[in-house]
């Protein structure tokens, strides 16, 4: 199965990820795009979901309250971190753009009805992890910290021609505290937009071996595998990650075979 996939710039809601129609069973990714005065209806059905502002403003109905010109960037290469909405399971809400949005859509099926929740840039933690030349940036949007139950949300930044997530982690199995069982998407953007990166994505066994060039627009779905990325020299790369599991947070294990790196 080929687990990278293309988002085709659309006015209104295009979903790329759907439960039951790709590699992933408990998490689901889109795009909204509207243009300035344009308005959307989305209803949450059974998971709760988050909506992060990648590009431009909006207003946001939902059970009579309005949260008023969500978003501060034009572009994820402002070097500001992300401005974003939560929203529960059978949940109702309207989108308003005030200019050209962009907004990421990212869903998981609960169990639990939370409250809607906007997050502004104070809410996101932002650590630098890794040295180089495997450095990235990190912020951390979605998480325990929020309403949300399951999703656990971030974004990227790789140091040009470096390493992201090396040495190569994986969350596929249940070894608590240390490792969970999690789904994963990375959404790569990148500046300028002829720029790309490469992504790998492997077991121990073999069984899965493969490396994608992801270009703008694209992303790639982790079911399962270690994984790690390497950003192109010249580019700024930058990547929105997105994790679904049994636990939410940030619990991984390194490759054995390359682990010794991180220890020097």
């Amino acid at each position: 199965m080929n687990f990278k996939k293309a988002y085709k710039s659309s006015i209104g809601y295009t979903p790329i990820c759907k439960i039951g129609e790709c590699s992933l069973k408990k998490l689901e990714f889109g795009i909204i795009e509207l243009d300035a005065g344009q308005k959307l209806f989305f209803d949450t059905e059974d998971k709760e979901t988050a909506f992060i502002m990648l590009e431009g403003h909006c207003n946001v109905y939902v059970n009579d309250e309005v949260y008023e010109n969500v978003g501060n960037r034009m572009s994820v290469f402002e070097n500001r971190k992300a401005e974003s909405f939560y929203m529960p399971k059978e949940q109702e809400l309207s989108i308003e753009a005030i200019d050209h949005i962009k907004i990421a859509v990212c869903a998981t099926p609960v169990q639990e009805k939370t409250q809607p929740q906007v997050l502004r840039e104070d809410h996101v933690i932002l650590k630098l992890l890794g040295e180089q030349p495997f450095q990235r940036e990190t912020s951390f949007i979605i998480d325990g910290n929020s309403n949300a139950k399951i999703l656990t949300i971030g974004e990227a930044y790789c140091t040009e021609g470096n390493w992201a997530g090396f040495p190569p982690h994986k969350h596929d199995e249940n070894n608590m505290p240390t490792e969970c069982i999690a789904e994963e998407i990375y959404y790569f953007l990148f500046d300028p937009k002829q720029g790309f990166a490469v992504q790998c994505l492997y077991t121990a066994d073999g069984e899965l071996d493969e490396a994608y060039r992801v270009k703008n627009d694209e992303l790639v779905e982790f079911p399962y595998g270690y994984h790690t990325t390497v950003s192109t020299p010249g580019y700024k790369t930058y990547f929105l990650w997105l994790m679904a599991g049994d636990y939410q947070g940030f619990n991984r294990s390194s490759d054995p075979e390359h682990a010794w790196i991180e220890k020097r």
